[in-house]
């Protein structure tokens, strides 16, 4: 499954947040309400396509991608 997350719209509205926050840590921006929201909808997107996050281990995977993504292109 072909899938590149950093181009969904959820994605792009959860680093826009991120950046606007000031937040230094993706992991505490993800951890309160906006970049919880944020993640959520990212996450719904990735079931839509396919992806199976039901396993906490596929859900841990996909939240360290993000996390990683973000702090690589938001401190671009």
């Amino acid at each position: 499954m072909d899938w590149e997350f950093t181009e969904d719209a959820a994605f792009i509205a959860l680093c826009d947040a991120f950046r606007e926050s000031g937040e230094s840590s993706a992991i505490e921006f993800l951890a309160n309400g906006e970049g919880a929201f944020h993640f959520q909808d990212l996450a719904q997107n990735a079931a839509g396509e396919g992806f199976d996050l039901s396993e906490s281990s596929a859900l841990d995977d996909f939240q360290q991608d993000v996390i990683d993504t973000m702090e690589k292109l938001c401190q671009e």
